[in-house]
């Protein structure tokens, strides 16, 4: 649930329009936050539900900006928290993506049923959904890879995030906050407005996942060698992970058996759909369409 203090009406509005159900896990439940309505075993369904899986020290959040258009285009969606982040209860055992997809699918078993989703995954969300498609392949109709790691490519410049934790003022704790945004997430300073600085501050402190090392890895790269659904994937142009490194990524993609391809949104670094929620909607609903 959002915190006591007073966030922008949109972000309270869509909050109120979502409802929120839990489902359990090992040690406690996951979160959801689900907009519009998916019958489980409904055929007559004119899209199937898209399910959006935020990034590392985050939460449904990640995706604000971009929910009232999906659910605008007549879409169910369907957010959660990730075990381990937001509202949801960490897991008993493991820090990583890799224990994650067993909690995911038991959540869309009892909202879904055996239904097939669009699966959109942010960042670290993207490793989830990697996992997800390989190890429960008929719940994913398609897959769009959004900003994710875990290719075996090493950015050009090292990302230096600093640490905050340690700091008791909120203000200080908010000015790491910008700079870790500047370094990693977002292309512009401008970008980095008192609602992404929020939104930051109130999903890191509920990261409780704090071991992760998969991303640094390829082990996404060859997850996808293995996925017969089709995948697509849309980057920040400016992302400080693969910026000058666009041939890389399109060649680790393209051996995914269901590759669709790649879109890049000019002017985002790697948070894109916060920075440029137009341009990613339109690429998303494009990539959205082309599976339907």
């Amino acid at each position: 649930m959002l915190d006591a203090l007073t966030w922008p009406e949109g972000v309270e509005a869509l909050q109120r329009q979502a409802t929120r159900v839990e489902t359990p896990m090992d040690g406690g439940a996951v979160v959801w936050h689900v907009w519009g309505s998916h019958a489980a075993g409904d055929a007559a369904a004119k899209h199937a539900p898209v399910v959006l899986l935020h990034g590392g020290s985050g939460s449904w959040m990640h995706w604000l900006k971009n929910i009232p258009a999906l659910v605008a285009a007549g879409r169910c969606v369907l957010v959660p928290d990730l075990p381990g982040f937001g509202d949801s209860s960490a897991p008993l055992t493991g820090t990583d993506a890799d224990v994650l997809p067993e909690p995911v699918e038991a959540g869309l078993q009892q909202l879904l049923g055996p239904a097939a989703c669009d699966l959109v995954g942010f960042s670290f969300g993207g490793l989830v959904a990697g996992f997800i498609a390989q190890r429960f392949p008929a719940r994913v109709k398609q897959l769009v890879l959004v900003g994710a790691p875990g290719m075996g490519i090493d950015p050009l410049q090292p990302v230096q995030l600093r640490g905050w934790r340690h700091l008791d003022e909120p203000l200080a704790r908010d000015a790491i906050h910008r700079s870790n945004l500047a370094a990693l997430m977002l292309h512009s300073e401008a970008s980095i407005t008192e609602l992404a600085v929020r939104v930051q501050s109130a999903n890191a402190l509920r990261d409780r996942m704090l071991r992760r090392s998969l991303a640094r890895t390829d082990v996404l790269a060859r997850t996808l060698q293995t996925l017969h659904c089709p995948v697509q994937a849309i980057y920040g142009g400016e992302d400080v992970l693969y910026r000058g490194r666009a041939d890389a990524l399109q060649s680790a993609l393209a051996h995914a058996p269901g590759f669709r391809g790649l879109q890049w949104i000019a002017n985002a670094g790697h948070w894109v759909q916060f920075e440029q929620p137009a341009l990613f909607d339109a690429a998303l609903a494009s990539a959205l369409q082309a599976g339907d």
